[in-house]
């Protein structure tokens, strides 16, 4: 008997590596077919990113373009970019941030005409407006121009146009090649092979997209994608056992484990590799001739295979052709990482059956010793009335060996297993229940969590409402106060006493005026008296049209506190020198009250597009918020700077400088949260929602101060978004 089933378990063993071997492999290479599909979809998406750039950045090119055709562009190029003694031109050292702006080069045989200025000048707008977008993703975006210039935004190389030498020429690069009409009949977007660039001595690859305008190609766009991260991510991110190969259809390889790129120019190419001069390249020529192998395989297979055999070496390999640049990106997972696993668990398996048949012989040894058959019959027979739910069944229990004891013990399993079997029907019962009461009140605390997150939204928008209107009501009230100063000192009682005057002297009107003493200076003072009164009727309506201002903006407050729950405020024709003075305008009075002086440094800016109100809101606070800030500092010393400047040409900036009580550095990073506040009546909302604007605008509002009693800056930085012709028209 042991013989038998010393061979069952060798059969059981045999089995069962056949079965895991089978089951280790169908995953792993189901894990294998998965690992590349979801690796070529996340290396594929910058490629695919790349080509809708260009989509978008060869329409707006070419609209820019003709755009341009019909305007003179002449002195804004000459402004941008100069002539240097080696016959280039490029972007002018001094007015140009390559980190943050764009850049120019134009080789020395390139003739400056009226339409290369328009293409060029076209093409450096373009990339102005959205190269520092794009340079999020790509570290370079470029456009090529046919006659042999070039701009572009290297934010990793901001030197790059003042470097590239004087030789240095477009023609040279693959992109340029693949752009042109012969190369490329269908004018599609097109991608380069890998090489090392010659000026920042790094391995890219290029996507180059043709422009043609009316027929006529005048340019190309182009992104370089950096492969060092690319490279080192293929090699170091795979499967265990496994590794990664990327290469192209012609077989140029991009990257591989072995592979040496240090101390070369030029990128390897699989069937070439006997022909190149650093053949040795991927460390011997076993692995040339192996990695030629793989790439042959990858080449005939059928379109749709994705996994494929390589018997000669053992290996799998699961590849997919990434979209964009078509490379073929295989993972190769030799067969002994699935055969290993099989054969160490095959093994185990073996062991323990072993080890099961030594106990397997002394327990039949003892049982057959003591007769156990017809208990064990038995015992076979109250398990299956158990199976079956019939948990009345009845052993023989008086026996006091094992065998009684485990029958002892199955009735007291059976017993256990109908009690709980009882109690667990009655725990799902009530389980129901409770799974019924717990989703009602969750659906009632979700119902009043909503209740409570509109109340609280209504309750902000309120608190700004009210601060702001709060701001301009102190002027109103301030204007109106004095309004009624002024007509409390109007010299009207004077008037009637000319007239009494007059009445009195009725008959002897004549000699009054010519004669007597006081009738002579009458006319002198009634003159006095009327220019007086003119005087001061204009102070009142200046007043008076101050009232009707500041009542308008808090019109103008409510709207812009409407559309923060509603929609956002298109943008309108601002001259920001005005909208300054505007704000300082409703603060007039407040500032006179408190005694400010006021210091402008005002650039004289060409109007832009933006949101009036929300900005006219902010400075209104801000300056409000400075002249409370000046309480601490003697009347005559009370001082607010202003100040407006372009800080590039994409952003305006707005300081508000005040020499009042200053910040704490502990509440620098408070003071624009909501609810914050350093003054005993104020209530902290001001700030909080004049940064919540800023951000809505696409800018920002900072704080920067030396400490108390040092002052206070408060700086509102937007985009600075020009009026084009068809706006202001």
């Amino acid at each position: 008997m042991g013989g038998r089933i010393g061979v069952i378990i060798a059969l059981s063993t045999l089995f069962s590596y056949l079965h895991m071997l089978h089951t280790l492999r169908t995953k792993a290479l189901a894990q294998l077919q998965q690992h590349v599909t979801e690796r070529s979809a996340r290396e594929q998406a910058i490629f695919v990113l790349a080509e809708d750039n260009h989509a978008f950045l060869k329409k707006a090119l070419e609209e820019r373009i003709r755009a341009l055709e019909r305007e003179d562009v002449s002195a804004r190029f000459d402004r941008l970019f100069v002539r240097l003694p080696d016959g280039t031109v490029r972007s002018r050292p001094e007015l140009v941030d390559g980190s943050r702006e764009v850049q120019g080069f134009i080789a020395p045989h390139v003739v400056i005409d009226a339409g290369f200025r328009a293409r060029f000048m076209a093409a450096y707008d373009v990339l102005t407006w959205y190269g520092r977008a794009l340079s999020v993703r790509f570290n370079t975006i470029y456009i090529n121009l046919m006659e042999g210039a070039i701009v572009g935004f290297w934010p990793w190389a901001p030197s790059w146009a003042q470097q590239a030498s004087s030789d240095f020429s477009i023609t040279d690069y693959e992109d340029y090649a693949l752009t042109q009409p012969k190369n490329n009949p269908e004018r599609k977007t097109i991608w380069t092979g890998i090489y090392l660039e010659n000026v920042s001595h790094a391995w890219m690859a290029s996507v180059g997209t043709p422009v043609d305008v009316d027929g006529q190609h005048v340019a190309s766009i182009g992104h370089d994608v950096l492969l060092d991260e690319f490279m080192h991510r293929t090699v170091n991110d795979h499967l265990p056992g496994a590794y990664n190969i990327i290469f192209r259809e012609d077989g140029q390889l991009i990257a591989h484990p072995d592979l040496k790129l240090e101390g070369v120019t030029t990128p390897y190419n699989i069937p070439h590799a006997a022909e190149q001069p650093a053949a040795n390249r991927l460390g011997s020529k076993e692995n040339a001739a192996h990695l030629r192998d793989i790439f042959e395989r990858v080449k005939n297979r059928a379109p749709d295979q994705t996994l494929l055999e390589l018997p000669e070496y053992d290996e799998y390999i699961a590849v997919m052709r990434l979209k964009g640049p078509g490379w073929y990106l295989a993972t190769v997972l030799p067969e002994s990482m699935v055969t290993q696993p099989a054969f160490a668990a095959a093994r185990y398996v073996l062991l323990l059956g072993l080890l099961s048949l030594l106990v397997e012989l002394i327990i039949m040894y003892r049982v057959l010793q003591q007769q156990i058959s017809r208990p064990l019959e038995n015992l076979t027979q109250a398990t299956d009335k158990v199976a079956a739910g019939d948990f009345k069944v009845a052993l023989d229990t008086a026996r006091h060996d094992e065998l009684g004891q485990l029958a002892r013990a199955f009735q007291l399993m059976a017993d256990e297993v109908q009690r709980r079997e009882e109690a667990l029907r009655q725990s799902n019962e009530n389980l129901e229940q409770r799974v019924e009461e717990r989703t009602r009140e969750i659906k009632e605390l979700h119902t009043q969590w909503l209740q409570t997150a509109r109340r609280a939204g209504m309750a902000e928008i309120a608190t700004n409402v009210l601060h702001n209107v709060g701001n301009v009501l102190n002027s109103v009230y301030t204007s109106a106060q004095l309004a009624k100063d002024r007509m409390a000192e109007m010299r009207v009682d004077h008037v009637g006493r000319v007239a009494r005057m007059l009445e009195e002297r009725q008959s002897d009107l004549t000699t009054f005026l010519t004669q007597d003493a006081r009738g002579r200076h009458l006319m002198p003072f009634l003159d006095k008296l009327g220019k007086n009164l003119h005087e001061e009727r204009e102070q009142i309506i200046s007043l008076l049209d101050d009232v009707g201002r500041y009542t308008e903006h808090i019109g103008d407050i409510v709207k812009v506190q409407q559309n923060y729950a509603r929609t956002p405020r298109l943008h309108e024709q601002v001259t920001l020198e005005q909208l300054v003075e505007d704000a300082l305008r409703i603060n007039a009075a407040g500032l006179t009250r408190h005694q400010v002086k006021v210091v402008r440094d005002l650039a004289s800016l060409p109007p832009v597009m933006t949101d009036k109100h929300k900005t006219l809101m902010i400075l209104v606070n801000l300056v409000s918020n400075a002249k409370y800030a000046l309480d601490t500092v003697a009347p005559g010393e009370r001082l607010l700077t202003v100040k407006l400047e372009q800080v590039s040409t994409d952003r305006f900036r707005i300081g508000i400088h005040d020499n009042g009580m200053g910040i704490a550095p502990e509440m620098l990073i408070r003071i624009f949260q909501h609810g914050f506040t350093t003054r005993a009546d104020g209530h902290g909302f001001g700030l909080h929602a004049s940064a919540l604007a800023a951000q809505e605008m696409g800018g920002s509002l900072t704080v920067h101060s030396e400490g108390l009693g040092r002052g206070a800056t408060f700086t509102l930085e937007l985009p600075y978004h020009p009026v084009l012709p068809q706006q202001a028209a």
